[in-house]
């Protein structure tokens, strides 16, 4: 047995999920049942009537009674099926809601490359938009099913107890429209599978065209760029026409043909009641309900689309949930890290496999980092300096080797637990669309207003910040677009000498700041990792000769180490970096 054969359906699978929610479907099945009685009542009221009528019943109140009876049984239908949809749309945001925490929360889990490697749009758009599109459908499906299935069902069996040849006769128009169906279905899945290709290309297209607006407009690739994303979206708009073209003749015989009931129904019971065999109030009666005893049936058929929808969109949720996690134990299920927080890395190999790239990128890294050392990462571009601080960080799990803390393998560690030992601040720094005191604040929820404003001092980013319009309330903007590069940096700085962890990890943190402000960021972090362990990846050598041990890194290889001194003068790498850093340095 194949795996697709294990995989569940969209129905079972959702259903799996509801948890706690679960008893809000049942209610609204059970709603949705007593809908549906209500809903079949009046064809038997009506057949009453009809009856009356055909035997020369002249009683007002007769009459009356009944269309009374048929308008309170249609409140009962509206109100049992307005509370039976409304408790299944309920249940249906608390367990789409839950779904997407949990997406969220399993991205926390995986390894960075895994989450880097998918498009941020492709992302985005599963999490949020085809998510929220499958909602309607979901919250009718428990009650529409229930209804449209129930209603035909119990409408034929009551005719085949009537007549079993009128029963037969109502069925006649069935296998015409279903083999129409059939036909409408024929080459349906490659052309959904075009469509949805289509649209993710145009979606992609769409965010790149977006995010990368002011690249095209400097470089004069307006033109082009945008014949992209008219192409994809011609691509993603005949993705549709050209299936609907395909399928418009065999669906519009379907939904014509399947509900004409009365196309058999009439001339077959004209027979019966002619040579005696079906009694003219039977043969009513049947016609009444023969009425809409398809139509039920229709409306189950247009969900087909839907529930091929919803089954794509939960494929794709399932690949976030399925997807490889990093190997950690929970929280609890270990003894605390305890002891030192010395660092060791012992013949450290990596390569981007969850990428699909399996060019190894390091090759045998070995170092020691003893607590509350500093340590400097140096070496050309693509080295692998900046890899190395993020296997450091646990974003990725080594491929061979291993990272230990206190002796002990970090992947042995919790997660929280280990990044509550880590303060990471990298060369892309991220602010959250929040104020400037809660972004600081990021790093220690706990943190007071002025252990978080102590924190800017000592970051030398305070006076800017009561520099902007609202200080320490200003809004910084999606992805922190309201303030500059360096202003990002220092806050990120901030942010993470908050959190006070024993080790910190500096990527590149000085890149976007000005000679005057990296002095002021320099200092600020000398005194604020005090005592901790400060690792520092720096294509600026000045800003790391007093590091306790300098590792060159070159082409994910150790190919020098020691201290600044040892290394200008026993190591030719080094020395060329050095001459080449203070000629920049000098003519800058």
């Amino acid at each position: 047995m194949d795996e697709r054969s294990k995989s569940p359906s969209p129905i079972s699978w959702v259903l799996g999920q509801t948890g706690n929610h679960g008893g809000q479907y049942v209610l609204s099945v059970i709603l949705a049942v007593i809908g549906v009685a209500f809903s079949i009542a009046p064809y038997f009221v009506v057949v009453g009537i009809v009856q009356g009528l055909m035997d020369g019943n002249k009683d007002i109140s007769f009459y009356l009674v009944r269309c009374l009876i048929m308008v309170c049984l249609w409140l009962g239908r509206v109100i049992f099926h307005a509370l039976s949809t409304a408790t299944s749309h309920r249940a249906t945001f608390a367990v789409l809601g839950e779904i997407r925490k949990n997406c969220m929360e399993k991205l926390t889990r995986m390894p960075l490359g895994a989450v880097l490697t998918q498009s941020s749009g492709a992302l985005k758009n599963t999490l949020i938009e085809r998510i929220d599109s499958i909602e309607t459908t979901l919250a009718h499906i428990v009650p529409e099913f229930t209804a449209n299935l129930l209603v035909p069902v119990i409408i034929e069996i009551y005719i085949f107890t009537i007549d079993w040849r009128m029963g037969l006769a109502s069925l006649i128009t069935v296998p015409i429209g279903l083999f129409c169906y059939v036909l409408m279905m024929v080459g349906s899945g490659d052309f959904y599978q075009h469509t949805i290709t289509a649209t993710k290309a145009l979606n992609d297209t769409a965010v790149e065209y977006i995010n990368g607006i002011q690249v095209i407009k400097v470089f004069g690739k307006t033109k082009s760029s945008y014949d992209r994303f008219v192409h994809d979206a011609y691509e993603a708009a005949h993705s549709f026409i050209d299936w609907m073209r395909a399928s418009i003749l065999p669906m519009t015989f379907a939904m014509v043909v399947m509900p004409a009931t009365m196309v058999s129904v009439l001339p077959i019971g004209g027979l019966l009641v002619k040579y005696g065999s079906l009694s003219p109030q039977d043969f009513v009666m049947v016609i009444i309900l023969s009425v809409g005893l398809i139509t039920p049936l229709v409306t189950l058929m247009s969900y087909s689309d839907d529930l091929r929808t919803m089954g794509t969109i939960f494929g794709e949720v399932r690949a976030i949930l399925d997807a490889p996690e990093m190997a950690r134990p929970q929280a609890g299920t270990e003894e605390a890290v305890s002891g030192t927080n010395d660092l060791e890395l012992t013949d450290v190999h990596f390569s981007y496999q969850a990428e699909g790239d399996e060019a190894e990128v390091l090759h045998g890294i070995s170092m020691k980092i003893p607590e509350g050392s500093f340590v400097a990462l140096v070496g050309p571009s693509g080295s692998g300096k900046s890899t190395i601080a993020r296997l450091i960080a646990s974003l990725w799990d080594v491929t061979g080797g291993s990272i230990r803390l206190g002796g002990r393998d970090i992947r042995s560690i919790p997660q929280e637990e280990y990044a509550d030992r880590i303060a990471f601040v990298s060369q892309d720094n991220y602010l959250f669309n929040m104020s400037v005191r809660e972004n600081i604040r990021l790093g220690k929820p706990s943190a007071s207003d002025s252990e978080v404003e102590e924190a800017a001092r000592m970051s030398g980013c305070h006076e800017f910040i009561m520099g902007l319009e609202n200080g320490y309330e200003t809004m910084v903007g999606s992805s922190g677009g309201h303030l500059s590069g360096g202003e990002r940096q220092r806050i990120s700085i901030a942010r993470a000498m908050l959190k006070a962890a024993p080790i910190v990890i500096l990527d590149e943190a000085t890149a976007y700041t000005d000679p005057e402000n990296e002095a002021v960021i320099q200092r600020s972090v000398s005194r604020l990792t005090e005592g901790k362990t400060l690792i520092v990846i720096a294509h600026r050598l000045s800003t790391v000769v007093d590091a306790d041990r300098i590792y060159v890194i070159k082409d994910g290889r150790i190919h020098e180490e020691g201290s600044h001194e040892d290394l200008l003068a026993h190591h030719d790498l080094y020395e060329k970096m050095w001459k080449a850093h203070m000629e920049v340095k000098d003519n800058g």
